[in-house]
């Protein structure tokens, strides 16, 4: 029996590009229901169950932030935002909020495509968030057994860098933001504390990166946060 294509939600109050995406999508083999508003798009999310939300944040009845915090109380299904608001704080907000990731207006429908095919591979790859074994390049760790290496050379890391390299292993190919790394990491009363992090994160790149200068694996997503390279999609 063939398996059914996945169900895509598209929140998005323009009914012109609402109608472009949704024709693209399903050429792509996706299944796409389409909403123009917050509340529509919350109660379509738990009756339908999608295998991902896509979702404009400025919506006529309730911002799309506040959407993804909803959303966020009850589900973990991928939410890609797309959006002209550029700004960093934006960004970041939606992120935090629990965004998966984030496309900023005008966008590449073959960018959107990739990003689609990207977060729902992790979800099929990671069930329930754990991973035994992630590999890029020369770059290989060991969840299970806290073992990291570079080529066949071991790297001995810190418990906290470890732990900080999990986050990223974890979320591969997508940004995490600042505070969600010192959250995850550090605890709640440790979110202001950026200085952590480009303290550690320059311990890891000299540990695993061949030019800690010029970055392949731990790649910084200025004024946002970092993102580790999964490789190609």
């Amino acid at each position: 029996m063939k398996a059914m294509s996945p169900l895509l939600l598209l929140i998005e109050d323009d009914p012109q590009f609402q109608r472009l995406l949704s024709t693209t999508l399903e050429t792509q083999n996706y299944r796409v229901l389409g909403f123009t508003s917050g509340q529509e798009g919350l109660i379509a999310a738990r009756n339908s169950q999608p295998s991902l939300v896509i979702l404009d944040l400025g919506l006529p009845d309730i911002d799309g932030q506040e959407v993804i915090r909803r959303l966020r109380k009850w589900s973990e299904v991928p939410v890609i935002v797309l959006s002209a608001r550029d700004q960093e704080s934006e960004i970041t907000q939606a992120l935090d909020n629990g965004a998966d990731d984030y496309l900023t207006k005008p966008f590449s429908t073959a960018v959107l495509a990739s990003r689609i095919k990207a977060l729902l591979r992790r979800v099929a790859k990671v069930p329930g968030g754990a991973q035994e074994i992630f590999q890029v390049g020369e770059l290989k760790i060991e969840l299970t057994r806290r073992r990291v290496f570079v080529g066949t050379q071991e790297v001995s890391l810190t418990p906290i860098e470890f732990n900080l390299l999990c986050v990223l292993v974890r979320h591969a190919g997508f940004v995490v933001t600042h505070r969600q790394l010192l959250e995850k990491v550090w605890g709640p009363s440790h979110i202001e504390h950026s200085h952590y992090l480009r303290i550690y994160m320059g311990q890891l790149r000299h540990k695993l990166e061949a030019d800690p200068a010029r970055p392949r694996y731990l790649l910084t997503e200025a004024g946002v946060g970092y993102r580790l390279y999964e490789g190609e999609n």
